[in-house]
């Protein structure tokens, strides 16, 4: 469940951002998100799905790792554990 002042966050986060899923990681009360790990970096996630390339946040490969920035899913996988 999410508090206000979560809620408020995520709204400004959506407020100046393109998704091409329409934000479903947040619009499906977060039981649709994508695969990804929080390995402490405060920008970057690393992607698990099978196709991170087709993702418009996918940002870059190092060794065998695809890092994500979509600033949405790292605040709820960071702030909200998700």
């Amino acid at each position: 469940m999410m508090d206000e002042n979560q809620k408020k966050q995520i709204k400004e986060i959506i407020n100046g951002l393109q998704c091409s899923k329409d934000f479903v990681c947040y619009t499906s009360g977060q039981k649709r998100l994508c695969k990804a790990a929080d390995i402490g970096l405060d920008s970057y996630l690393v992607c698990l799905e099978k196709s991170p390339k087709e993702c418009k946040f996918f940002a870059v490969m190092f060794g065998d790792k695809h890092f994500c920035q979509c600033p949405l899913r790292i605040y709820l996988a960071k702030k909200m554990n998700k």
